[in-house]
This record gives C-alpha cells, sequence and structure tokens, in this order.
C-alpha cells in the first residue's frame, strides 16, 4: 500500500481548511463580511483581495519633478557661501552672479586670486573652477554633481509623495519613476482626486526667518529691498519683507498635529534635538523680533517673539480650517519635496468599467474552470475527478495567499488566474499518463499509482520551476500590470504543484485503502 504520513495528511487537511477560510470573504464579498462581522466570531479571517486600479476605479496621475529647482537652489547657496567666504577673507570683488551650472564674479586684485579659488572649494570641493582673462573666476558644478542632484531629487520625491499618500489611507497605490524625471501615481479607489493633487502639489518647504523690520513693506514693493531680504505674499493676502537667512527649516520636525487653540484650527509641531536646540537659540537671540513662518515662500504667520522657546514645539496659525489644518500638518509629517511637482497627465478610472472588468473575467475563469473539468473527467474518469476537487483547493488558495498578503488584483491578475487553471491540471496529466504506461507495462494497481507518482515528480517540479523563475523575472523587473501577472502566476504554480503532489495524493492513498480496487479506472 502506498505510504502517506500521518504528517502530511494533517498539512493537505489544514493547508486546505485554512485556504477555504481566507478566500470566503472573497467569495461573499466585501459588503457582506463588514456587514456581518460584528456577529462573526473574531478569529475568522475577513480580509478580503485589494482590487487594482483597472477594477475598482481610481486615479492615475503622472507628475513631473521640476529637477531644475534643485539644481538653481544648490546654485544660490553656492553663490551665498561665496560671497560670505570671499568676504571673510577680505578678498574684493565684481559681478558675483550664476552663470549656467556655475557661478562667476571678477577679482578688483588678480593677485587675490589662489585665495579667492580656496575661498570658493571651501564652500564646494567638488567644483571645475576656471579663470578667464586673468581675474575673472567661474566656478562650475561638474556633470556628475549635476546629474546626482537630479537622480537624488526624483528619488527623494518618489518617497516623500509615497509618505503623503499612505498618510491619506489609500490602500495599495502604486508609486514608480518613469523616465528620468517623472512619477506615476496610481490610486485605486480614491474618491476625491483633487485633494491629492493638492497634497502632491504643494512643496511644504517649512522655514523660520526674521522678519526684516527695518523697511516697511510699501518700500519694498517699490523696489527698495536690502540684499539680506526678500519681499513674500502673506496669506491674509498682504506682504511681508523676510530675511533670507532660513533660522530653522522644517527638516528638522519630527512631528506635525492638528489641534485647536481658543476654538481655532492650529498645527503644532515638534522638532528632534537639534531642532529644538536651532529653534531655542533662534528665539533667545530675537526676543521682541517678528518671526515669520514661511510655507512655500509664502508667509503663514509672523508673530513676535515673547519668551525664548526652548520646548522645541510651538503653534502654527494661519486662519485654517480643519481640513486646510488636516492636510499642512499630514505635509509636514510627511517632510518637504526637494522640487516642486507638476500634474503633465490625469486619468480617472470610473467603477463601472473596473466591474465590466470583473464580470468579464469571471466568465473567462468559469469558462475555463468548466471546460478543464469536462476535459479531465472525459479523458482520466474518477482520477480526473480527483484532479478537478484539486482544482478547487488550488484556486481557493490562490485568493487565500492574495488576502493574506493583501496584494493587489489587476485584470492582468485574473489573467495569470485563468492562465493557473489551465496549468494547474498539468501535473495530474504527467501523473496520469504515467500511471498509464506503468499500467501497460504490467504493474499492480498501487504499483503503477506509487511509480507514476514518484517517477513523475522530477518532471513536474523541473516544468514548473522553469514557469516560476521566469514569473519571478516579471515580479522584478516588470511594473504596474506586469506584476499583478507576475504575482497570480507565481502563487498559482506554487498552489498547483502542492494540490497535484499532495492533495490528489491523498485522494488516492484514501481510494486505495477503503476500495483496494483489481484494476485502476483511469
Amino acid at each position: 500500500m502506498i505510504y502517506f504520513a500521518k504528517w502530511k495528511v494533517v498539512l493537505v487537511v489544514g493547508v486546505c481548511l485554512l485556504s477555504v477560510l481566507y478566500a470566503a470573504p472573497n467569495v461573499l464579498g466585501r459588503a457582506k463580511v463588514d456587514s456581518w462581522a460584528a456577529s462573526l466570531p473574531g478569529w475568522l479571517p475577513t480580509k478580503t483581495v485589494n482590487l487594482g486600479l483597472d477594477l475598482q476605479g481610481g486615479s492615475h496621475l503622472l507628475l513631473e519633478v521640476k529637477v531644475d529647482v534643485v539644481v538653481q537652489e544648490r546654485l544660490n547657496a553656492l553663490q551665498d557661501g561665496a560671497r560670505a567666504g570671499l568676504r571673510d577673507a577680505r578678498i574684493g570683488y565684481t559681478d558675483l552672479g550664476v552663470v549656467g551650472n556655475g557661478i562667476a564674479f571678477t577679482l578688483r586684485d588678480p593677485a587675490d586670486l589662489d585665495s579667492a579659488r580656496s575661498a570658493v572649494r571651501n564652500v564646494e570641493s567638488d567644483l571645475s573652477i576656471q579663470i578667464e582673462g586673468g581675474n575673472r573666476i567661474v566656478a562650475s558644478l561638474t556633470d556628475a554633481t549635476v546629474e546626482g542632484l537630479r537622480r537624488a531629487a526624483v528619488d527623494q520625491s518618489i518617497e516623500i509623495v509615497r509618505r503623503r499618500i499612505d498618510e491619506t489611507g489609500t490602500r495599495e497605490p502604486t508609486i514608480q519613476r518613469q523616465g528620468e524625471d517623472r512619477i506615476l501615481v496610481q490610486l485605486p479607489g480614491v474618491d476625491d482626486p483633487e485633494r491629492v493633487k493638492r497634497l502632491l502639489g504643494q512643496t511644504a518647504k517649512l522655514t523660520f526667518r526674521l522678519v526684516d523690520d527695518d523697511i516697511s513693506p510699501a518700500d519694498a514693493q517699490a523696489g527698495r529691498i536690502p540684499p539680506g531680504s526678500e519681499l513674500l505674499p502673506s496669506r491674509d493676502g498682504g506682504v511681508e519683507v523676510v530675511r533670507k537667512r532660513v533660522m530653522v527649516d522644517g527638516s528638522t520636525l519630527v512631528d506635525s498635529q492638528p489641534s485647536f487653540q481658543d476654538g481655532q484650527p492650529v498645527v503644532s509641531f515638534r522638532f528632534d534635538s537639534l531642532g529644538a536646540r536651532r529653534f531655542g537659540e533662534a528665539t533667545s537671540a530675537n526676543v521682541e523680533k517678528r518671526f515669520a513662518i514661511v510655507l512655500d515662500n509664502q508667509v503663514i504667520s509672523a508673530p513676535r517673539i515673547q519668551e525664548p522657546i526652548l520646548g522645541g514645539s510651538g503653534i502654527i496659525r494661519g486662519s485654517f480650517t480643519v481640513e486646510t489644518a488636516n492636510d499642512l500638518a499630514l505635509l509636514l509629517r510627511a517632510g518637504a519635496l526637494p522640487a516642486p511637482l507638476t500634474v503633465l497627465e490625469e486619468r480617472t478610472v470610473g467603477p463601472g468599467l473596473g466591474a465590466d472588468s470583473i464580470e468579464a473575467g469571471r466568465i473567462a475563469s468559469i469558462a475555463g474552470l468548466v471546460m478543464v473539468v469536462a476535459f479531465m473527467a472525459l479523458c482520466y474518469g474518477l482520477f480526473g475527478l480527483f484532479a478537478n476537487l484539486a482544482l478547487v483547493f488550488n484556486i481557493a488558495l490562490i485568493f487565500a495567499a492574495l488576502s493574506i498578503l493583501q496584494a493587489t488584483l489587476t485584470l492582468p491578475g485574473i489573467a495569470g488566474i485563468v492562465l493557473t487553471i489551465g496549468m494547474a491540471v498539468d501535473a495530474n496529466v504527467l501523473i496520469f499518463e504515467r500511471i498509464r504506461e506503468e499500467l501497460r507495462f504490467g504493474r499492480t494497481p498501487i504499483a503503477a499509482i506509487d511509480a507514476g507518482y514518484n517517477r513523475a515528480l522530477t518532471t513536474i517540479i523541473d516544468s514548473n520551476l522553469t514557469t516560476l523563475i521566469a514569473a519571478l523575472l516579471l515580479f522584478m523587473f516588470g511594473s504596474g500590470p506586469v506584476k499583478g501577472f507576475a504575482v497570480t502566476l507565481s502563487i498559482g504554480i506554487l498552489a498547483s504543484m502542492f494540490t497535484a503532489i499532495m492533495v490528489t495524493r491523498l485522494m488516492v492513498v484514501v481510494w486505495l485503502r477503503r476500495t483496494r480496487p483489481k484494476t485502476v479506472p483511469i
């Protein structure tokens, strides 16, 4: 008699029961599971498969990262650093400005050439410095540095976009690079794409700067702005003259939450230890001066510092509504984008199209299942029935795995399931044909079945392993729909190997021990 260890029996029965339990919520539907959740025992699984954008609808956005802004900010910082370095070294110069991917200035005294070159290199070591006309210095960022800035800006933008989307509670978003400076964002089930666009459209660069009270906004608007200051719009519709020097920036924030103070929505914030120290030093040294809170080059508020703020936390006021306070707190928690994002393409997929896709996939799956079941029953009789029962458990295993992993099911994923239905019986076909061959050689039913399973095992593993490798490569190097297809195909292959080798064999062993047949109906 074919030996089948007890632990294998427990494993097969346990896996099959668990797969049915975890797959059941997908059969019932999300609405029924939610309505019955209160009356169901707490240990019962309630997770369903997440549907992708093409199945449940949502938003599709193609964003462009303005990487040139990052390079320009680096050049502005280089210009300010060079100005301070030349002033500290008491080197006379004129015409300091940004030229191309670098800065240029003219020395009053050509004898200061070496000192000026050292002063500039102290600001930025990775520079290409050229001398023109004996006294004009052109210091440019190298091509590798510029390319690194651009690449880092896109990578950081992807991470910040992911944090912001995750904060909104969107499940299974697709966020990936497309080309050199673009980001593809797909948000399944999003019913308010405009809010998402607002959240992604804000750079959320928070800075704290001193207000320049030495000049009035009217004089600044007339063009009389000191070199170290700039005119910025205010949230209340006016303008403020603020120092360019940033006292503290938002990179050191560790938390930001919406709150209420005096019945008005506000945003509370908290710095890390470094930011708290800088904030404390800035407020201690500037008591009775106005401190501008600037978000994306707009002054949110400019309160007067009454006393040093040493606790590392504070409040941002700004005539917020509850929603805008929530959004600002979310943006500050997620971090500032290194560069602005613009929406190049926007598409909204309606749930009706997704429902049609699901229905078409359901019809294709049922049709494929019926044809496979009929084929196996006609060709292999009772053993075909065993294979068909294993196929049902195979499908349950696929949906159970998708539910446990909370993977996203897309339209190509449904295609993968349909393909798996056809491939799932391949292993059984190999085994059954091997059994037929052994019977033609005159073996007894038990010996033929035993040899069929043992000798077909290597072929089954080889054929499925090569397909699994291809599916894994699709998952690693593919994106979006290709990954969805690869996920369901990979899970289906593993499930089909388990059901063919373990589940059908258990059924055959039980049948042999109960009936002890003289012939094999195959």
